[in-house]
């Protein structure tokens, strides 16, 4: 046991015998073909490095490991049972240890976590959307991918005219008419990027919890997950976003609502388990979600990586979407293939990050939705930044708001 935790995330290599099951789940080696951005590859490269055979700074190492995307669709593959993703973790910070992590990542962290400096980034960055030339300005370069990404944040739908607010100001919830007994009391995860460019989610999350018969509390003094940061191999910052947040949560057992599936992967695998709940796992609990008003929408839907196949969630938003009259979900290939976002992924390989993209929006393009469904919000902004780069003329929406929509058309808020 102690040689174990010792050995970090590598000890859930073991298990590894050489199958090549996990190759044709990999979206990079499927992208290259070479064996060495294959999930088998990688591990005898984390094995050479936990040996000592391979150095930390070793050009070959870092190139291989830095260009996995950390979706872990290997994992569901393997028969083995190989714990990959959490290896990769421990690679990286010992990569970032020896040869430190990519200044435009540091940047990053600093501009959308740190409290403070995020506020203040996250502000400006919704008046600039607000113009509307972020959508008028995406395209394909550095910069246009990354107007399109910003768009592709904005709400969509007529502002909320009667809104309960919080000690902070922060729009919580249309007064709701409607709500099925008896109250389950919950505790909604915020984050960094949800707050700053998603509180239309939020506000859906809530309304769409209460509406199926929860109390959606507020938690102060909760931080960043730390995901981001672990993904980029800091792994004590994010050890230490992760203690701040078990102290905010506290030991009481009331679920933790979470709508990034990232965040919420991160949260369940360090700190809190079982009681982090995916907001679809919650709709989805006690019968189901109730059911709405009609929304007559081709919906396409790309299950984020970090719920399918590092929480395993997968029939849960399903539900959600069958509780929608109209609402017809239409079959896209490879939907459940990732869409090349993974965190800081695609701005400090961007080359991998738009190749493995392209695949996706190819499928996408092939069957034309009016709405691609994903909850993650770096799906939803690499998808939709995607889209406007090809014209493709479909929105990017959070299931749950498709949900709140459905609510709010059958008369259930005021």
């Amino acid at each position: 046991m102690i040689q174990a935790e010792a050995r970090g995330g590598f000890a859930g290599l073991d298990a590894c015998v050489h199958c090549g099951f996990c190759l044709q789940a990999c979206p990079t080696f499927l992208a290259t073909g070479d064996e060495a951005d294959s999930p088998r590859g990688r591990i005898e490269l984390m094995r050479g490095l936990e040996r000592g055979d391979l150095a930390a700074t070793d050009i070959a190492l870092t190139y291989h490991l830095d260009r996995c995307l950390g979706c872990r669709a290997c994992e569901p593959v393997c028969p083995s049972g190989v714990l990959y993703g959490h290896a990769l973790e421990t690679a990286r910070e010992r990569l970032a240890d020896a040869g430190g992590v990519p200044w435009l990542a540091r940047a990053a962290l600093w501009a959308l976590t740190t409290p403070g400096v995020s506020g203040v980034v996250y502000w400006f960055a919704r008046l600039f959307r607000g113009t509307g030339l972020p959508r008028l300005f995406a395209g394909w370069g550095r910069v246009g991918f990354a107007m399109g990404m910003l768009a592709a944040t904005k709400p969509d739908g007529p502002r909320r005219s009667k809104t309960v607010k919080d000690g902070h100001g922060r729009g919580l919830s249309s007064t709701v008419l409607d709500r099925r007994g008896p109250s389950w009391t919950v505790l909604l995860f915020r984050g960094c990027v949800m707050q700053g460019l998603f509180r239309h989610v939020h506000g859906a999350t809530i309304r769409t919890l209460q509406v199926n018969g929860y109390d959606v509390r507020e938690v102060a003094g909760q931080v960043c997950c730390g995901a981001l940061h672990a993904h980029a191999g800091l792994g004590r910052e994010a050890r230490a976003l992760a203690r701040a947040n078990v102290e905010a949560f506290g030991d009481g057992d009331e679920p933790i609502v979470v709508n990034s599936a990232g965040c919420g992967a991160f949260m369940k695998e360090l700190g809190f388990g079982a009681r982090v709940k995916d907001v679809t796992e919650l709709l989805a609990a006690n019968g189901g979600p109730v059911a709405g008003g009609p929304l007559d929408l081709h919906v396409a839907y790309d299950p984020p990586c970090h719920l399918l196949h590092a929480q395993r969630v997968a029939e849960p938003p399903q539900r959600l979407f069958a509780a929608i009259p109209l609402l017809r979900l239409v079959t896209v290939a490879g939907a459940n293939d990732c869409c090349g976002s993974a965190g800081l992924f695609t701005l400090v390989e961007p080359e991998m990050s738009r190749t493995v993209l392209q695949t996706k929006l190819d499928a996408l393009g092939e069957v034309a939705p009016q709405v691609v469904a994903t909850g993650n919000p770096g799906c939803a902004m690499q998808i939709g930044a995607g889209l406007a780069a090809r014209g493709i003329r479909a929105q990017v929406r959070h299931p749950v708001e498709l949900l709140d929509a459905s609510y709010r058309a059958a008369g259930r808020y005021e």
